[in-house]
């Protein structure tokens, strides 16, 4: 059988074979410097050695393999560029596409979970995939009533591949830590094997998408496709076109870049106030970027595809829509996919959060202090000094100093390196603190938008989206009555 490799054995002996890969790759290394070449340039060499080996692995194993490789590369921006260059095209590639199940097992889950007659619930249906992810991959159709539709079918085997991945791969964390310096990533695949049961219920993730379509149903500036049909390991919902992030990331105009990186960080804060969810996977495979609704409509008066032809919702992309003429850049809408992985928030994300980026921008390090041991960053055992806390965060917070912050790989960079080098105050200090399990997923949340945002390169009024959606970011006394609703007319207005 050709699809998702799912006997054990043969899993983890393709992971297990990675940490050899990189220990001989070292070896290698050594000799080459011991024969006179430059440690630099041999160094750079064994990476991307390594990183040719370890993302062609995780992207042919599917399942948690490859969802660790998609989670890991939103952070290719924190890498030194000399290194970032050989990673990023293989990083790119595992957040669009992987090699894709045959069409005889797509139809066999099919018949298996809508019935035998599934047919009959499409007037089209393509078998070739539009996508490919870390659980199952999306085709094409058209619903019996016309609607066009992506329809999502899980991987047989999904649940047992993720568990098994995600088991042998936090055995070696330690080793892939240099590719994300400043980060730990044992703790990230933990809390992605805490999430399984929940990825793998499409009943679940129907409810979250449900509950966002509802919400941002008239929404000027983001764009939720509804659900068509649910059930067990196959996910029905309306198609939407659009441009893959990754491929604004790549070709977009600066325009299309700053606009999508805008709604990008609207869509962070504003969907936890307005729903009580977090969309906690943030990797550039589910977003779009759509054109404005009523140029759609007059370019595409059918909405059967795009305006060049190349239409795609939840797939491939739609370069032609990078050079279209006429369209308002400020006008474009974000297109947000897959609610398999979402935090519920139902207050929204914590005051906690606000206040703390308020008092550290106020400068006020005994309460920042006082209001993080309190929560349990600072544990009861660590006594730290207050002034040495607000250093340690204000560089961390300087998107939200100004009025308008430009992301950029070079900044996220330097930032890392601020906290990975263990001989740097901001390391020793980082070492010390403590985050709080009930943090975890969205302190991955914001880590992963700011990385997809560097690598955008956008230019983004940060600190609106924070004063408008933000629990605590502004005291209650200063907030106005309507608050988020007054946010979303600034943000027609500033379409």
């Amino acid at each position: 059988m050709s699809d998702l490799p799912r006997k054990a054995v043969t899993r983890t002996a393709k992971l297990a074979a990675l940490p050899l890969g990189f220990a001989g790759r070292a070896t290698w290394g050594l000799g080459k410097r011991i024969g006179g070449r430059s440690a630099e340039l041999v160094a750079r060499e064994v990476q991307q050695r390594t990183a040719d080996q370890l993302f062609k692995t995780l992207g042919e194993l599917k399942g948690g393999a490859m969802k660790l490789g998609q989670a890991l590369s939103v952070f290719e921006s924190a890498l030194p560029e000399e290194v970032a260059g050989p990673y990023r095209a293989a990083l790119t590639k595992l957040q669009e596409a992987a090699p894709p199940l045959p069409a005889h097992t797509v139809h066999a889950v099919l018949a298996e979970r809508i019935g035998e007659d599934w047919r009959d619930c499409f007037l089209e249906f393509e078998d070739k995939p539009s996508a490919a992810a870390s659980i199952g991959q999306v085709h094409r159709g058209v619903w019996h009533d016309g609607r066009e539709v992506a329809v999502k079918v899980q991987y047989p085997g999904a649940g047992e591949a993720l568990l098994s991945d995600l088991a042998q791969l936090s055995r070696f964390a330690r080793l892939l830590g240099p590719l994300v310096p400043g980060m730990d990533i044992k703790p990230l695949i933990k809390e992605m094997r805490d999430r399984v049961a929940e990825e793998l219920d499409y009943e679940l993730e129907a409810r979250s998408q449900r509950e966002h379509a509802a919400e941002f149903a008239d929404d000027p500036d983001v764009v939720i496709p509804g659900v068509v049909h649910q059930g067990d390991q196959v996910l029905v919902t309306e198609w939407i076109d659009g441009i893959p992030l990754a491929d604004v990331i790549a070709d977009g105009t600066k325009e299309q870049r700053d606009r999508a990186g805008q709604l990008l960080a609207r869509f962070l804060f504003s969907g936890p106030a307005r729903t009580g969810l977090l969309h906690a996977d943030p990797h550039p495979g589910n977003f779009r970027l759509l054109p404005p609704a009523a140029e759609a409509e007059e370019s595409n008066p059918d909405g059967s595809d795009t305006p060049d032809g190349s239409g795609d919702p939840g797939g491939s992309g739609a370069p032609g829509l990078l050079s279209k003429e006429g369209a308002s850049a400020g006008a474009w809408r974000l297109g947000v996919l897959d609610f398999g992985t979402v935090d519920r928030l139902p207050g929204g994300l914590p005051g906690t959060i606000g206040g703390s980026l308020r008092m550290t921008l106020e400068g006020n390090a005994a309460a920042v202090y006082g209001l993080l041991r309190e929560e349990g960053f600072v544990k009861e055992s660590v006594d730290l000094e207050p002034d040495e806390v607000l250093d340690y965060l204000l560089p961390i917070i300087e998107p939200a100093q100004v009025e308008e912050f430009t992301f950029s790989r070079g900044w996220l960079r330097d930032q890392a390196a601020r906290i990975a080098d263990p001989r740097s105050p901001a390391h020793q200090l980082g070492r010390q603190l403590n985050l709080p399990p009930s943090y975890l997923l969205i302190h991955r949340v914001t880590l992963s938008t700011i990385g997809v945002l560097c690598q955008l390169g956008a230019a983004v009024r940060l600190r609106d989206e924070l004063e408008a959606w933000l629990p605590g970011f502004v005291p209650e006394a200063e907030r106005p009555a309507e608050g988020p609703e007054e946010a979303e007319e600034a943000g027609e207005a500033d379409g």
